[in-house]
């Protein structure tokens, strides 16, 4: 019998999803080869749900295993002086670094929350190179430091750069409304129409309401929504209920979503990871907010 991380690592190399319903929540049917597998997951800081363990170690090994292009990271640890020198197998080097260090050699970090003991935001790992990226505070109160980390890539294949956010929203449905804002005037300014375009992470967004918002005025399909009918249970982990996490994309088309719930991934973070392939559309194709092209 081959043992979960065997049929998952199989799985990327394949470039499909192998079946283990009970351990990766991989799915059992072949996709088309994809242009852009991308993965979005709060990792908690690398501890386990309510800080048991340390699990950073093994949050690399499966997040290796899945093979993204572009990984999109909330809660990430840029430094803790207190940890660094009291929890076992911290890192020497900051959290995205070490998750980053042997598959992704682009990475940009967004530290967001600074206090004495040292910071955590938001981080985006990437195969492909930068053109750039800026991180946009879009915090609300001071208890809550969020940001938008804003990245253009340049994955082979496109005509246009690839525009990237990864976000953590407020827990407050008030901060969460005024973040959308602040979203939709980040995106008129910087990311022209014919671009290509994701928004991915943890917007804490129970209510569905911020989403709402986001597909209306940024004309944005969710990946997991538009395969599925519904957006992601995704948080706790081990029992998810609340659909929190999200991928929103313009201008690529969803082939594949997947919530990586069950074990491994219940034994790391509190939130289950999100998981999605994608293609280019063809050029003469318009993606409408339902996901697909309107008839001739």
């Amino acid at each position: 019998m081959t043992s979960p991380d065997e049929q998952l690592r199989s799985s990327a190399v394949a470039g499909t999803l192998a079946p283990c319903p009970d351990a990766t929540g991989f799915r059992t049917e072949k996709a088309p080869f994809p242009s852009l597998k991308i993965l979005s997951y709060n990792i908690h800081k690398g501890f386990s749900f309510a800080n048991r363990r340390f699990v950073l170690k093994r949050m690399r090994e499966v997040l290796e295993i899945t093979n993204a292009d572009l990984v999109l990271l909330q809660e990430v640890q840029g430094a803790h002086h207190g940890h660094a020198q009291n929890v076992e197998e911290w890192p020497q080097e900051s959290q995205f670094e070490y998750l980053a260090d042997r598959l992704w050699p682009h990475h940009a970090y967004g530290k967001n929350a600074v206090y004495d003991e040292g910071h955590h935001g938001n981080a985006i790992l990437s195969k492909h190179s930068f053109v750039s990226y800026e991180n946009i505070d879009v915090s609300t109160n001071p208890f809550e430091r969020r940001g938008l980390l804003h990245a253009v890539v340049a994955p082979p294949g496109f005509a246009t750069p690839l525009h990237v956010i990864c976000t953590h929203f407020d827990l407050s449905e008030f901060g969460r409304r005024q973040q959308v804002k602040r979203l939709t005037e980040r995106i008129a300014e910087a990311v022209p129409p014919s671009c290509p375009l994701v928004i991915a992470g943890d917007f804490n967004d129970w209510k569905e309401r911020a989403g709402r918002m986001i597909e209306r005025d940024l004309n944005l399909v969710e990946a997991y929504k538009t395969l599925h009918g519904r957006c992601a249970r995704s948080f706790p982990s081990w029992w998810p209920f609340l659909r929190l996490d999200r991928i929103y994309i313009r201008g690529l088309v969803p082939v594949l979503a997947e919530c990586l719930s069950g074990k491994p991934w219940s034994e790391l973070s509190d939130h289950a990871a999100l998981y999605g392939e994608f293609a280019l559309p063809p050029p003469d194709a318009v993606t409408t907010r339902s996901g697909s092209s309107p008839a001739p």
